[in-house]
This record gives structure tokens, sequence and C-alpha cells, in this order.
């Protein structure tokens, strides 16, 4: 943040009245909040309706204890801390302060200006408490845990009214394979703007602190194809490996075809490895990652639905440790190894898919039902939604979460950026060199699909 000009001070009110008075509106069970931003806004609905936080809460939680945690946890969080450090004097000259939150928003460190923090205990905004959104509401800190990218919350768009003084901006860094949260790192200042240059600032410290971990998952992306291979020589059983998210690293021929994805071609880099869209799977894969973690002999096997199957097809999974360390799972179709899933974690009970999809539009939420929608589009950091009612915003956070929400109800990944309805396909194109292109029906629109989502494409539509 080098570029950082002087903080500029201004009123306690840092929006003008008006959001202060949609808050008091909001708080109040009106739905109406044209003058606040739909981020703010979906916050809001989460910190009412889901988590249920008092507005008028005065101090945050002590934090719970502590879960367990990865190595790259322990990267992340000495990284952030040495970005803070450095920071400090720069912010403490501002009157800000820069703080360290674990994935469960709880604060480790904090850096800065003396006088801002002691203001800062009188909410409990230091070391040991919690700043989820389930424990204060909508924050720069927890905000940013629900959110990708960096998040300022100013003033009265902060859900408890103890924190309207306020200002603050968060960044979540998140594992590169599982998009979980690993960390928050976040600046944060009393009656006082944010310099402008702040995002930016935090964006390129995520990124940085990311560097390591995509450069981790690559390696554990290769000793993952080194394993199946190995298993591969092994046995004929249609065979797959799967990380720890559970996309899919490679698979033969015969496992492909049940997951909808290229046969036999590695992607060993974590952004281009493929999601069959296969909630089951995903489900099974992180199970299997926690039985792993206490019991490295662990197999377990369960049944899922695959594409365009009407009946379940069982699994055997088998984790795969890289010295000592969890990288994925081997995944046998047709095998029945190992200890039975529990039976909440078995299929019966992840069938049920959402029957709405929830957008905005005009800082309204819009309840769309899924025929409704022609497909979805990943633009930046946000994910917009062709449908009968025109382009609006999806509230998911992401399309691959997106993807997994509809994965079952018709809607399949047809290139990195696109999710369609299939019952919406009216008219298939071919180019010049082969490449595929999906005419919807309104016949207004034309979607590309890529080379690696072309087979599966094919296979849905039965082409």
């Amino acid at each position: 943040m080098s570029d950082v000009h002087q903080l500029e001070r201004s009123p306690v009110n840092l929006d003008g009245g008006t959001v202060l008075a949609a808050w008091e509106r909001f708080v109040q069970g009106e739905d109406q909040d044209p003058d606040v931003r739909p981020l703010v806004a979906i916050s809001w609905h989460r910190c009412r309706e889901q988590y249920r936080v008092d507005p008028y809460l005065t101090e945050a939680p002590v934090a719970v204890a502590e879960l367990d945690h990865t190595p790259e946890r322990d990267v992340v969080l000495a990284e952030l801390g040495f970005r803070a450090a450095s920071l400090a004097r720069e912010v403490g000259s501002l009157g800000g302060v820069v703080t360290v939150t674990d994935a469960t928003g709880r604060i480790l460190a904090e850096w800065g200006d003396q006088a801002t923090l002691a203001r800062a205990g009188d909410p409990n905004l230091a070391p040991w408490f919690c700043w989820s959104e389930c424990a204060v509401g909508t924050n720069g800190i927890g905000t940013a845990l629900e959110a990708h990218g960096p998040v300022t919350i100013r003033g009265a768009e902060h859900w408890c009214q103890v924190l309207h003084d306020w200002a603050g901006a968060g960044i979540a860094v998140r594992d590169v394979v599982t998009r979980e949260p690993i960390a928050v790192l976040n600046v944060c200042c009393w009656r006082s703007r944010l310099p402008a240059s702040t995002e930016s600032w935090l964006a390129n410290a995520a990124t940085m602190t990311q560097c390591p971990l995509k450069r981790r998952a690559r390696d554990s992306g290769a000793e993952l194809v080194a394993a199946y291979t190995r298993a591969r020589a092994q046995s004929g059983a249609a065979l797959a490996a799967v990380d720890t998210a559970g996309k899919v690293v490679i698979a033969d021929d015969m496992a492909s075809a049940v997951l909808g994805v290229p046969a036999c071609t590695p992607a060993v880099d974590p952004t281009l490895r493929w999601n069959p869209g296969l909630p089951e799977l995903i489900t099974a894969a992180r199970y299997a990652t926690g039985q792993a973690i206490s019991n490295p002999d662990w197999v377990g096997s369960t049944q899922i639905f695959a594409h365009l199957a009407d009946e379940p097809t069982s699994i055997s999974i088998r984790p795969v440790f890289s010295s000592g360390r969890l990288i994925g799972n081997l995944v046998s179709f047709g095998a029945t190894d190992g200890a039975e899933l529990p039976q909440a974690e078995r299929v019966v009970h992840l069938r049920a898919r959402p029957r709405r999809l929830v957008a905005t539009r005009d800082h309204r939420m819009v309840l769309l039902r899924l025929p409704e929608v022609s497909f979805a589009e990943s633009h930046g950091n946000d994910v917009w939604l062709s449908t009968d009612q025109g382009r609006l915003r999806a509230t998911s956070l992401s399309l691959d979460k997106l993807e997994g929400e509809l994965a079952g109800a018709g809607f399949l990944r047809v290139h990195r950026r696109y999710v369609v309805n299939l019952s919406r396909v009216r008219e298939i194109e071919r180019g010049l060199k082969g490449e595929l292109s999906l005419v919807m029906d309104d016949r207004a629109a034309m979607v590309p699909v890529s080379r690696r989502h072309a087979p599966a494409v094919r296979h849905a539509l039965g082409i």
C-alpha cells in the first residue's frame, strides 16, 4: 500500500445517512433496501434470517476451541503475519489497525495505531474473539469469509450498531483446491475512510500468499496421477483420482464415461481440474478426508448417482498420502471395499435439489424457478444468470458452487465460464475447426463449449 494517501477524516456517519436509514428499516423487518449495495444486502439477510445476530450486540463473543488445521494454514498465517506487520507502521500512522484471523473469524494478532487498538477493545476487536458473520453480523472480516475477493464495509453497513463508526476491508485467503477459507487479512479504522488503494493492496497480498499453495497443489496433482498409474497396473476396475475437493485429476475410459469428464487426460493444475458436478462424490471425498486424517488406513464405500444414470453406482474410496499429507482419493467404480459411509452421508439424503435460485435486481432479491434459468456465466468475481426475467446477478459466490448446487437438476458445465440448462438448448453449431456452440431456446444467445468439456456435452445431449 505504498501509494496510500492520508486517511480522509469524516463525520461519524460514514454514509451520509442513507444506509443508516436502510439499516434501521431492515432490522425492523422490512426487505426493501434500495440504498444498500447487493453484497451488503445479501449479508444482512444472512445475519437476520440465517444467523439471527442481535443488531444491538455490543461486543464480539470469545472464539470457540480451535479446529484441526493443515500445514497450509500455518504457511498462510505466517505469510499474512509478515505482511501485516510490515504494513503496521504505515497503517498506524493513518490511525488504522491491521488484523489477521483464522478461518473461523477468530482474531489471532493485530497491529497499528495504539489509540485505535485501545478503542477497538470495547467491541472486542482483539485477539481470541470471533468476528465471523454468524457471531457479529456484517463486517469486513466475517463478510470476507463469505465472499470471494476483497470486501469493504463502511459505517451503517455493519449489522451491529456498535460498529457504525468503523470502516473495514478484508480478504479471505482460500485453499486453492477446496476454495475453503484459511485466514483473513483485514484493515480497519474508526471514524475515518480507508485509503482508496486498500482493496487492491489486500488482493495483491492474498495473491502472493497463495503462490506457494498453488505450487504445492500442482506437485500434489502430479503425485496423485502417479498413485493412479500404480493402481491402474494392479486392477482392472474403472478408476479415477480426485483431489480433496472431489474434482477429477485423471480418470480412465470407463470412469470418464461415468463422471462425464475427458478420459486419460491429467489435470495437475488445481485451476484446470474437472468438476463432475456430482454432489454425492464431493460429499464422499470430504468425508474420506476427515476419516483419513485420524486413520490413514481407512477405506470406505458408498453409492452415487452418475450422469444420466437411473440407478446408483457403487464406489470404493481409498485416500492417497504423500509425505504423510493427504492429497486426494482413488475412486474405484463397481467396488464395495472398506467401511460403508454413514447413512447421513449417503445418496438417499443427497438427491434433493434446490427448487429455486436466488438472484438480485435493483437491490431486491429475486426467487427463480430452475426452468426460468437458461444459463449461468462467470464474469470477474460475479455470476450472472440469463433468465426469462432478464440478466440477473446470482447470489452464489462462484460458478463452481452454483454448479454443485445444480448438479443432477439438468444443468451442465460446458466451459470454464458457463453452466447451461440442458433443457433450454435448441441447436448445436459446429465451427470451422470443429468447436461447438450451443444455441439456447430464445435464439438470442450462443454459449461456447470448450474442448475439454465437449465430450461431456456430446454424451449429455446424445450427439
